[in-house]
């Protein structure tokens, strides 16, 4: 059994963040995919209380989780009465990281760091979101700089490695949301 191991799902930005960060510490690492309609009695053990992914585990103590009460998420999956506040509160957000980037290429500069890391739900996820839910919050005109970085974020050779195929996630949010939108 290795050192470090990751409790994740294919398609959780949350898992990716964890694993983008462990690949570019180099930090050697055993995946474990979950499915949420059968949990293992392994992700039971080391996360009795939520039940969810993601968990890393290291020497087997458990962090389980990160923080994932996203503005962003409600503005495109809730009920019409709480998406225009979260889309409000939402849009206060991408204009925060927006005025962070000044004119870098990542946050940290020229290399992806802690806060690019965290931002991949921005940089990723939140498109196909949009898609899926056929909203848009992150747009070239009114956010240049953070979307600029989104499109140089899912670009860079590390990132985009460790991400999902775009399609296949595509297809389960739909699924998943019960969105089916054709165009």
């Amino acid at each position: 059994m290795a050192q470090v191991q990751l409790f994740g799902l294919w398609g959780s930005p949350f898992s990716r963040r964890v694993e983008i960060a462990l690949k570019l510490k180099g930090v050697e690492y055993e995946y474990i995919e979950e499915d949420l309609s059968n949990k293992s009695p392994l992700l039971l053990q080391y996360n009795p209380i939520h039940k969810k992914v993601h968990v890393l585990v290291h020497k087997g103590k458990p962090i389980a989780e990160s923080p994932c009460n996203f503005a962003l998420w409600k503005a495109c999956w809730s009920e019409e009465k709480e998406k225009e506040e979260a889309a409000r509160e939402a849009c206060e957000h991408l204009q925060t990281l927006e005025d962070e980037l000044k004119d870098k290429r990542f946050f940290g500069g020229d290399m992806i760091g802690l806060v690019d890391i965290v931002a991949n739900f921005i940089g990723f996820w939140l498109g196909i979101i949009e898609e899926a839910m056929g909203v848009k919050l992150l747009t070239e005109e009114k956010y240049l700089k953070l979307y600029k970085w989104s499109e140089e974020f899912v670009n860079c050779s590390a990132i985009k490695e460790n991400l999902p195929p775009r399609d296949k996630l595509l297809a389960f949010m739909r699924a998943r949301y019960g969105v089916s939108i054709t165009y």
